[in-house]
């Protein structure tokens, strides 16, 4: 087999290992598929930063809050 056709074979294997092989090999090979498959998951998931929401209402918050110390 040339490097042509192998290539394509080993990247469909490795896809289905690592989605559908929990559900279908037997043990060792089913956790090691489950284990890959977490750590991909959660390293694709740290390229990403998380955005957290931003108060909208904060800006307006505050100013009441200093409008109500000065009256104070």
């Amino acid at each position: 087999m040339d490097k042509k056709t192998v290539t394509p074979l080993v990247i469909i294997l490795a896809l289905m290992f690592i989605g559908f092989g929990d559900r279908v090999l037997p043990k060792p090979l089913s956790t090691a598929s489950f284990n890959t498959r977490t750590a991909l998951n959660n390293s694709f998931l740290g390229l990403f930063p998380t955005k957290k929401p931003r108060n909208v209402y904060e800006r307006t918050e505050k100013a009441i809050e200093q409008e109500e110390k000065g009256r104070k």
